[in-house]
């Protein structure tokens, strides 16, 4: 059966037009700035777009161009590197939140050095360029070159890129994420929401030889239009060692893989968001809608109390004849601000989209364990010692489609082989303290990491047997109905900052923001369409398992079975903030 999924969502755009390709890129920067006498061109790029290709383009197509790049002004790698020991560490996984910014990259003498070499040319056209461009200089027309960190990603797993300021782009993998995630991204965005109302034009630069542009009116216009409206980011799946098949055939995924462990429905620190002006499909990271229009997308007390942070994450772990995850803990607030600077923490649970009669969860640990002998055979296991015995200390309970786990931090869990979960979690989402792997090693042939160190320090140990099975599995309440619809509190705990309300519906089901950032997922059903009772959006489509966000500024919209699902029962799992 062919699968009905959008793997490639995107928003409509009218009136504007979209530029394709260098030469057609360039010759619009230059016939911009041809009132200019003496024309300077600022190229703002995030990390990981090719120097070397955009140098050759410019050379090419504007030959009288001087050309400056931002990285002659960088400070040395060695003192870069020392400069961000404290915060980047040893650790392979986890790093330190931090205030650095572009300028803390730039030293001093050199950047003067190259401000005065620009001032100074006396060229026709000056094209600085490069990451920190408009922190150099300003121009005629400042130009922002963007790039979604997923495809930072596989360009680093590609050695095509290093971290900011680095040349260690044969450096691992992992290494150079955790730099990435925790200096590089967070300091180019930065730069970029200072700069932002200075941007002329926009390029999407995820395909490397045909970029694409849009002016800052038609960008404006498109960040908008979507908190108007619900709309999905663009899914991202990606293989891991306990990696299942079950996505292969539910969102039409390569059949050749060797698994599919992750679908990253809604991850908007990661995610894109794409605009079709005409034929062309426009890229950018979803992060730009968040800091650009966080009242509208979060609702005004979302935004008071997280800042222009998404605070909900959306993703599925497909465990269907693969393996276990790991056994795994997460912080509590206080743990992550004290020892990582994050200022909340991965409040998580599992959805069961599916699952056979075999399925488990092992959540919580066996009543009266013995805490320090657990933790020695975890120590034990991971120095290469006797196989870790999980079901000695750990619970295993019988999962099935439909019902829901609820994982506040601090305690343990895993989802077994052979389900399907829909996680729905606070965002945070590196900082899981895994205990555990099976005895595996990861797709790359390395061990995984391992922070028993870190998890021993925030297992809550009272969390047996007797409190999951009262507290934190299937705690269904009904909270309404009407005609043709039901509504269920589902979780998640009461010491979660999220709640989700899952809708059982045969008709057209009332649902409102309140004010308030939602997300959902169709869980049951094949299609349904969400519309605004007041015809304030176009009705839009949706299909089993896409996860959607309706911003908090849309207020009143309906759900209803649609299409092959019209007159069936269709379910909605959404997740919202709870009042603070």
């Amino acid at each position: 059966m062919k699968s009905d999924y959008d793997k490639s969502p995107s928003i409509e755009i009218h009136g504007y037009d979209c530029y394709t390709g260098f030469e057609e890129i360039l010759e619009k920067l230059k016939a911009d700035c041809t009132a200019q006498e003496q024309k300077i061109l600022v190229l703002d790029t995030y990390h990981g777009v090719p120097h070397g290709l955009w140098s050759a383009q410019i050379k090419n197509h504007l030959p009288d161009a001087e050309i400056f790049d931002t990285r002659e002004a960088f400070k040395a790698e060695e003192e870069l590197s020392a400069m961000l020991y404290p915060v980047v560490t040893d650790d392979r996984v986890f790093g330190k939140m931090n205030d650095f910014e572009i300028k803390d990259f730039f030293d001093a003498e050199n950047l003067e050095k190259l401000r005065d070499r620009i001032h100074s040319d006396t060229s026709e056209w000056k094209v600085v360029f490069g990451e920190g461009a408009g922190y150099v200089t300003r121009g005629h027309r400042h130009v922002c070159i963007d790039l979604a960190r997923w495809e930072i990603q596989h360009r680093m797993k590609r050695n095509e890129t290093g971290n900011l300021g680095m040349t260690n782009t044969e450096e691992e993998f992992a290494l150079k994420y955790k730099q990435a995630f925790f200096v590089d991204w967070r300091v180019l965005d930065k730069h970029k929401n200072t700069h932002w109302g200075d941007y002329d034009w926009f390029i999407d630069a995820n395909v490397s030889e045909r970029p694409k542009m849009v002016s800052g009116a038609a960008m404006e216009h498109a960040l908008s239009r979507s908190v108007t409206r619900p709309f999905r980011v663009v899914p991202f799946f990606d293989p891991g060692p306990w990696g299942g098949q079950w996505m292969k055939e539910k969102f039409d995924l390569d059949k050749d893989a060797i698994n599919f462990a992750w679908a990253f429905d809604c991850v908007p620190e990661e995610n894109s968001l794409q605009f079709k002006l005409g034929n062309e499909l426009f890229e950018m990271p979803s992060l730009n809608l968040v800091a650009r229009r966080p009242k509208q997308l979060l609702g005004e007390r979302i935004y008071s109390t997280f800042g222009a942070e998404f605070p909900i994450r959306f993703d599925f772990l497909d465990t269907m004849d693969g393996g276990h995850l790991s056994l795994q803990v997460h912080p509590h607030k206080a743990y992550i601000k004290e020892h990582f600077g994050m200022a909340y923490t991965q409040e998580e649970s599992y959805y069961l989209m599916d699952a056979t009669d075999d399925a488990v969860v092992y959540l919580g640990s066996r009543k009266g364990t013995d805490k320090e002998a657990m933790i020695r055979d975890l120590k034990l296991a991971q120095n290469g010692g006797v196989s870790f015995d999980a079901e000695k200390y750990v619970n295993t309970f019988p999962v099935k489609k439909h019902d829901h786990i609820l994982i506040p931090p601090g305690t343990l869990h895993s989802s077994g082989r052979n389900s399907v979960v829909l996680e729905i979690s606070a965002t945070p989402y590196i900082f899981t303290f895994k205990l555990w792997d099976w005895d595996r090693l990861g797709l790359d042939g390395k061990p995984r990491p391992i922070n028993v160190d870190h998890g021993e320090n925030v297992i809550e140990w009272s969390r047996d047997g007797e409190f999951a099975q009262r507290e934190l599995i299937n705690r269904f309440e009904s909270v309404g109905e009407g005609e043709g619809w039901r509504e269920e509190r589902t979780g998640l705990h009461e010491l979660e900052f999220i709640e989700t309300r899952r809708h059982w519906f045969t008709g057209k089901t009332p649902h409102h923001t309140e004010g308030n950032l939602n997300v959902l997922n169709l869980v049951e059903g094949e299609e349904a369409v969400v519309e605004s009772p007041s015809g304030a959006f176009e009705p839009f489509v949706v299909h089993y398992a896409e996860t959607f966000i309706v911003p908090a500024h849309v207020g009143a919209y309906t759900i209803t079975p649609a299409g092959k699902s019209a007159g069936k029962e269709c379910a909605t799992i959404k997740a919202f903030v709870k009042p603070l």
